[in-house]
């Protein structure tokens, strides 16, 4: 068995912007929904886009969100996880449009249209590994690279 590691808010901060997918945590009246997207972040508030009528634009605004990213290595029997917790909203301002642009705009892989910015600025944010002697940031197979 590895040990858990609890990873600074440094560590966490570094993987969630180096990451591209994560999954969204939402409550709703038929329960808790856990909702794969593609997300960017900007400042210090995760991004994505989705339709005004799914259940994160349905669901998602004002609410408050769990979004979590991760990465596993199977061989090794080591791994990470960062949660982001916060209260979502929909952006509307230009200004603040534009800057989600300049930044790194959130890319669905999903068909159709997904015209709704949801911002979710963190008022938490967590983080552990299993395994210690590794950095999980050099070990992502896939990195965002702004």
């Amino acid at each position: 068995m590895q040990e858990a590691i609890e990873l600074t808010h440094d560590q966490c901060e570094r993987l969630l912007r180096a990451g591209i997918t994560g999954r969204v945590a939402l409550s709703t009246p038929d329960g808790p929904h856990i909702v794969p997207v593609n997300y960017s972040v900007v400042g210090e508030a995760v991004v994505l886009r989705t339709s005004p009528y799914s259940l994160l634009g349905t669901y998602g605004r004002g609410a408050m969100l769990a979004f979590e990213v991760d990465g596993v290595d199977h061989e090794r029997w080591r791994g990470w996880s960062v949660v982001a917790r916060g209260r979502a909203s929909a952006v509307t301002d230009p200004v603040e449009l534009e800057q989600i642009h300049e930044t790194w705009e959130p890319r669905p892989w999903a068909a159709g249209a997904r015209h709704l910015h949801l911002r979710i600025p963190w008022t938490e944010l967590s983080g552990r590994q299993i395994g210690a002697g590794w950095d999980p940031l050099q070990q992502l197979p896939v990195r965002r690279a702004v």
